[in-house]
């Protein structure tokens, strides 16, 4: 069998070439960065130039499969709302026709547990809870429409399943989709010491191998036409620092940060950002956020899929030692 990958050589990609290819599976992956596109070079695998923007180079690639994992998404945080549209939802569509002009059999769509909003206090969001009246980023507003878009598209002839990550953590490529385990290596290296307001707001966090196994499964078990969201535990940014001290052994004191402090630095950030040039380190939309609980079920992904995530104190434990051997 062979599969198309787009996001080949982002984070969540890189794994799942890796563990397709280990399998024996034949990968079509695609890349834009011939640099990046050096830690997909394996046995089974095949590169191949292009742009989720261009349909021909798009064409080309997903030749001869038989099924795709649509895992390439744009989540710059300096970017316009319009570029990342573009991206998130011309291209995921663009792979789509493509894929049905092809007669392939299955895709699996990466979206994002955030398209579900906040949790209230002391519940969990789930498939079936409704989407919020406006996004805190464009980024999740993207997915939203995306998702929307799926609804309508032809389905007939190809079945759709999509997938909705959490925070994912864990070892591999340090780049914006992997900023939890970029603040723990901070931490570890006494470079970061904050917390976000009082430090008790809810996230889930999940280890990257669980996203990659949960792709997997949705292309075996997925019913088309549905979403599984895949997460792991949920745990306040004390519990998740909790357990960086346990595995680190670092006991470094974290200092709270009002978050109208965070909120005017970020302003700072984004006026600094629009005369240099340079991303900002933080932008108000993610500030609020912060403001929040994101407690998210899985519930359904483990009943019909059959997902198993480890817990946050394995994953964590396994994240700091790769962090040690590596930094």
């Amino acid at each position: 069998m062979s599969v198309f990958v787009s996001g080949a050589t982002g984070y969540i990609g890189i794994q799942l070439v890796k563990r397709l290819a280990g399998s024996g599976t034949q990968v079509h992956a695609l890349y834009r960065s011939k640099e990046k596109a050096r830690l997909i070079t394996l046995k089974n695998v095949k590169l191949f130039k292009g742009d989720i923007l261009d349909r021909s180079s798009l064409e080309t690639a997903m030749k001869d499969c038989q099924a795709a994992y649509h895992v390439a998404a744009f989540a710059g945080v300096s970017a316009t709302a319009s570029k990342i549209h573009e991206l998130n939802v011309e291209g995921a569509l663009n792979v789509l026709r493509i894929a049905q002009k092809l007669n392939m059999n299955r895709v699996v769509v990466t979206s994002t547990a955030g398209i579900l909003g906040p949790s209230r206090a002391g519940e969990e969001v789930d498939e079936n809870t409704s989407p919020p009246d406006s996004f805190f980023t464009s980024y999740e507003h993207s997915k939203y429409i995306l998702e929307q878009e799926l609804k309508r598209f032809n389905t007939e002839s190809i079945e759709i399943i999509i997938v909705n990550p959490t925070r994912v953590y864990g070892p591999g490529l340090l780049s914006e989709s992997n900023g939890v385990t970029s603040m723990i290596k901070k931490y570890i290296k006494n470079n970061w010491r904050y917390l976000p307001g009082s430090g008790n707001q809810y996230g889930n966090y999940v280890f990257v191998e669980d996203i990659v196994t949960g792709h997997l499964l949705a292309m075996e078990k997925g019913e088309p036409g549905e979403r599984y969201l895949l997460g792991g535990e949920n745990l306040t940014y004390l519990q998740l620092f909790g357990l960086v001290r346990d595995a680190s052994g670092c006991k470094r004191r974290l200092f709270r940060i009002p978050l109208w402090v965070m909120l005017f630095i970020s302003q700072i950030f984004k006026i600094l950002s629009s005369i240099t040039g340079r991303p900002p380190l933080i932008v108000p939309e993610l500030v609020r956020k912060f403001n929040h609980h994101w407690r998210v079920s899985s519930e359904k992904a483990i009943r019909e899929l059959g997902y198993t995530p480890v817990s946050a104190r394995e994953g964590i434990e396994r994240t700091v030692q790769w962090i040690n051997q590596n930094f």
